[in-house]
């Protein structure tokens, strides 16, 4: 039987992106392999047809790029933690940990009730997984990460939900609070931002983005290293590649020409000193 899912506001914005994953998934030319949101799809009864299309690849290319990060992190620390910060219902842990990086990492996830409760009743128990039921700008999850052998902090999908104060204030903490681990995050240009602030992102005549208060460009993101005490260094991470040669094509131009920082969205990894 199904599980009746019912979340609102942002945290129904993970069921947009499990969808948008799980039927690149589904697809024999996948360039995603995620069993586990496939699973996850058929396992919910929701109606995901109120979020209009969702047979697109940007949510698949943003996860590629984000578990290639961590993947190259865990390579070097075997035994990090990794923070997942507004998890929803990504299934990061299962495809990295079927990938070529050991099994000695751990895994905190951290996000409302509502989601964490969810993901607890869906999803594959591990004992390397450890769940903070709570808001990520309750900085009381941070005394539960283990430091000894690194941290990978990953705010997917997060920031751009953020008060600009509170995003900056998040970013500033993590810098203070793990020397030496990185964060990684994604953020639209500040000009989409301000189009989904205003109410203009209906992705179906039944669905409209939820108010994205923080943006940033690569080009502003770079500048983190001097704003913000504990950042060491700012990489502005390229897009993986997607499917298709027009797609391949467009997303390798928006980050070889500068002059189009002002209008792309930014992949931006951050390592603390």
């Amino acid at each position: 039987m199904k599980m009746n899912v019912d979340l609102s506001g942002v945290s129904e914005t993970a069921l947009l992106t499990l969808q948008v994953r799980a039927h690149e998934a589904r697809r024999a030319d996948g360039i995603l392999d995620d069993p586990m949101a496939v699973k996850l799809v058929d396992s919910i009864e929701f109606d995901f047809a109120k979020f209009g299309y969702t047979r697109r690849q940007d949510m698949a290319v943003r996860a590629l790029a984000f578990d290639g990060a961590t993947r190259d992190y865990l390579r070097v620390h075997p035994a990090a933690t990794v923070v997942a910060l507004a998890e929803g219902l990504q299934t990061s842990f299962y495809r990295i940990d079927a990938a070529d990086v050991g099994h000695q990492f751990r895994w905190l996830t951290v996000d409302f009730p509502p989601v964490t409760q969810l993901r607890e009743k869906l999803l594959p128990p591990s004992d390397r997984v450890t769940v903070c039921a709570q808001s990520a700008l309750d900085y009381g999850w941070m005394d539960r990460v283990d430091t000894a052998d690194g941290v990978f902090i990953t705010a997917e999908g997060l920031l751009m939900y953020l008060e600009p104060t509170d995003a900056m204030g998040l970013i500033t903490e993590c810098a203070r609070r793990f020397p030496g681990g990185r964060m990684m995050f994604d953020l639209p240009p500040s000009w989409f931002a301000a189009l989904a602030r205003r109410g203009g992102l209906w992705t179906s005549t039944r669905y409209r983005v939820p108010a994205m208060p923080f943006g940033m460009s690569p080009s502003e993101a770079a500048r983190l290293v001097d704003v913000v005490p504990g950042v060491r260094a700012v990489h502005d991470v390229p897009y993986p590649r997607g499917r298709g040669r027009v797609l391949n094509a467009v997303l390798s131009g928006m980050q070889r020409i500068p002059l189009l920082d002002p209008v792309r969205p930014s992949l931006t990894l951050l390592e603390f000193g």
